[in-house]
């Protein structure tokens, strides 16, 4: 009997694809000690948006969120999402800062890292696998699926050896965007497996509405773990529900491990909490919505509602066709980046300023500039040359890996510039993530602190 196992999303991916990460540890505390005992691989709890919003919008410490879900759930592998050299910003870190991030996510409760470039450059995850590894957790290496003309199964292919050799425990095959298709899938998974002596990971999307039967597909062909999400946050641009799949493949004789009767609960559990945030507008009816475009312009679900707040705020929402047509243009410009955070924000971005100007790269932000100079690894295809040169102009692109051009002195000069604000190391990595947001936090914690310290001498 094929056993296959599943990594429930809904306290990350799901929750962030759906509503903006804006789930609030107390919204889902009273469902973790039943999520515990019904069998999955693993939850994805962390890393990605989770982290920003934390600090941003939910006013939470995300390492104290971390600790809470590690205490609830003892018996489950909490796994957390890591933009490798990005660690879960938007530009490259020091490797120091790197392996000090990586050290302290499995320090407070993180079990399987997966770590994913948003070029596939694998000198960009390099560092994270190592440090993973040493810290005794398990590093999944994610490959970005897209699909272009240098994108060929023997490169994918090629990726996945590259990350073996690494020593990551797994390979993730993360699409994004759900564009992975049933046979592409098939294929893919079968050529990795052959290749690669790995258990194999299957993200997808709903997005376009193939993630069904493009997870039955890669388990024909031998995936190990998908990612699935319970029913009432799944779907739309989440992920397929993960009761539906386990009856699937029940069905078909696969053995999942999972408690039927705990998926029944935990559905039961976030069905309000989905109704409310439908009827605030947290969930937009947008993102449950199945858009077959994505299969044409290769734009997330998450891109494409970007593109279109984007314009709506700049009063162009007519351009919205022009703004995709440019999309998929400026993409091959740039050497076929696949489009996942951050590059798709660049892509987008870029697109819409073509459409607006009324005339390519006129107009460039500071970050396409930094992509243009190798700041953000390895492009899959050379950036085209004109286009290159009307950025850049006489500016010298980065020789070697970025990384290592980037002060060694980070996190000292971070923790000097604190001062007591902060009280622990994990205070100073979300402020190097983070830097002004994480400042904002740091005063409303401390004011609401004094604000407990002088109810409790009143009571007195």
């Amino acid at each position: 009997m094929k056993k296959v196992q599943f990594t429930e999303t809904i306290l990350r991916d799901a929750n962030q694809s759906l509503a903006a990460t804006r789930l609030p540890y107390d919204s889902f505390a009273p469902i973790l000690a039943d999520m515990d005992k019904a069998g999955f691989y693993s939850a994805e709890c962390w890393g990605g948006a989770t982290f920003d919003v934390c600090l941003r919008f939910l006013n939470e410490d995300p390492w104290e969120r971390l600790r809470r879900i590690r205490a609830a759930m003892p018996n489950t592998r909490l796994q957390m999402l890591l933009r490798g050299q990005n660690i879960l910003g938007y530009k490259h870190y020091s490797d120091d800062v790197v392996r000090r991030f990586v050290r302290a996510s499995v320090r407070n409760g993180i079990d399987i890292i997966r770590i994913f470039d948003a070029l596939n450059d694998p000198a960009n995850l390099k560092v994270a696998v190592e440090e993973t590894v040493a810290s005794g957790a398990i590093a999944s290496g994610a490959i970005s699926y897209t699909v272009s003309p240098v994108h060929t199964l023997e490169k994918y292919v090629e990726l996945a050896k590259e990350f073996k050799q690494m020593g990551v425990s797994s390979i993730c095959i993360k699409d994004m965007a759900g564009i992975l298709t049933p046979q592409s899938c098939y294929d893919l998974v079968s050529a990795i497996k052959d290749a690669v002596d790995l258990p194999l990971v299957l993200h997808t999307h709903c997005t376009t509405g193939l993630a069904f039967m493009t997870y039955l597909k890669g388990v024909e062909a031998g995936a190990d773990v998908i990612d699935t999400a319970i029913s009432p946050f799944s779907g739309g641009t989440s992920q397929p529900a993960t009761e539906t799949l386990f009856y699937a493949l029940r069905e078909m004789g696969c053995e999942t491990g999972l408690n039927e009767d705990i998926l029944n609960r935990m559905a039961d559990f976030f069905k309000p909490i989905r109704a409310d945030y439908l009827a605030d507008g947290t969930i937009d009816p947008i993102s449950m919505a199945t858009d077959p475009r994505c299969l044409t312009y290769q734009i997330p679900g998450g891109m494409l509602s970007n593109l279109l707040s984007q314009l709506k705020m700049l009063n162009a929402a007519d351009k919205f066709d022009a703004a995709l047509e440019e999309t998929p243009k400026v993409r091959a410009d740039m050497g076929y980046p696949p489009l996942v955070t951050p590059t798709s924000q660049l892509v987008g971005t870029q697109a819409v300023q073509n459409v607006l100007a009324g005339e390519r790269y006129k107009n460039v932000g500071a970050e396409m500039k930094a992509y243009c100079r190798g700041e953000y690894g390895k492009t899959p295809a050379p950036i085209d040359q004109a286009v290159m040169a009307k950025i850049l102009g006489d500016e010298k692109p980065v020789e070697g890996r970025y990384a290592e051009t980037l002060p060694a002195d980070t996190y000292e000069k971070a923790e000097a510039e604190l001062g007591d604000r902060a009280r622990c190391e994990e205070d100073v990595l979300s402020y190097i993530a983070f830097p002004e947001v994480a400042d904002r936090f740091f005063a409303r914690r401390a004011e609401a602190e004094e604000r407990r310290v002088r109810y409790s001498i009143v009571e007195i």
